[in-house]
């Protein structure tokens, strides 16, 4: 089969459950990862041919998206920050917001003039996406990473080799902490933040596919996560240290609130690029 005329049966095949510009991401994602050909190639050679065998798996892969189910964990990766990641069910996909929160925390250390002694936290850390960014952009910094999976964990450290990085990651229940025996010149999270109420602005694909745990609070407690986080923070961050958070674009106010009261200064509440409270930067 050439693969325009391939292209034209996925298409096809995928109408009316993803829309148009989807469907085309996640042919030319396919195109590379099953046969190394970029979009450039395809357009100054429309009449690849690809075979039986090659075929199948495209069918198996449609069978999959037909069900919502990410491209990410279908292939089983996807890129973060110029960098590429695992991914499995057991992590979340990291998404654009965190590439920009990311980019907060370097530009931030930057205007530090790049401190040659600089510890680093990520909590909850996933994928280790977070602290394996931050690592390889600011390579003097000694980063740590705290995550309560242990399936998790074990993808960020295969991420973290696959990214030539050295992270320390550390098994650990957040809520169940009462010191981190450290102290750190930056604590980030990107805590569960997602209440049960906004499950029905949940996508499929989400809902059905990423792990609950990583993803949703109750709707009694929704700053659980905050508040134990920015405690920790108080009695681990050196002087004058930065917590960052990614946050729930409905409860920027509240966040605020809650690091008011605890004492927290110089809280800078952020949008993202689509115009939502996404993030926010306070010293002790």
């Amino acid at each position: 089969m050439k693969i325009k005329a391939l292209k034209f049966y996925f298409f096809e095949s995928l109408k009316g459950i993803h829309d148009e510009n989807e469907v085309e991401s996640f042919f030319f994602i396919l195109t590379e990862y099953l046969h190394n050909l970029k979009r450039i190639d395809l357009a100054l050679n429309p009449n690849v041919e690809i075979s039986e065998a090659e075929v199948l798996k495209w069918e198996v892969i449609i069978s999959q998206l037909k069900t919502e189910k990410p491209i990410q964990y279908i292939i089983g990766e996807t890129w973060f920050y110029d960098s590429k990641f695992y991914v499995n069910e057991h992590t979340l996909i990291p998404r654009s917001e965190t590439e920009e929160l990311v980019d907060w925390i370097i530009e931030t250390e930057n205007k530090n003039n790049k401190r040659e002694k600089l510890t680093i936290l990520d909590i909850g850390t996933g994928t280790g996406c977070i602290p394996i960014s931050l690592k390889k952009n600011i390579p003097q910094a000694e980063v740590s990473a705290i995550d309560v999976s242990d399936e998790a964990l074990k993808v960020a450290r295969k991420n973290a080799e696959l990214n030539q990085v050295e992270i320390n990651f550390i098994l650990q229940n957040i809520l169940e902490t009462e010191d981190l025996k450290q102290q750190f010149e930056i604590i980030v999270s990107n805590p569960p933040y997602v209440r049960n109420l906004e499950k029905l602005e949940i996508k499929k694909n989400v809902l059905d596919f990423e792990p609950h745990l990583a993803l949703f609070v109750e709707d009694t407690d929704a700053l659980l996560f905050y508040r134990k986080i920015a405690q920790l923070a108080l009695k681990n961050l050196t002087p004058n240290g930065l917590l960052f958070f990614e946050i729930n674009q409905y409860l920027g106010k509240e966040t605020v609130e809650l690091l008011e009261n605890l004492g927290f200064k110089n809280i800078e509440l952020k949008k993202d690029i689509y115009g939502n409270d996404r993030m926010i930067k306070c010293t002790v």
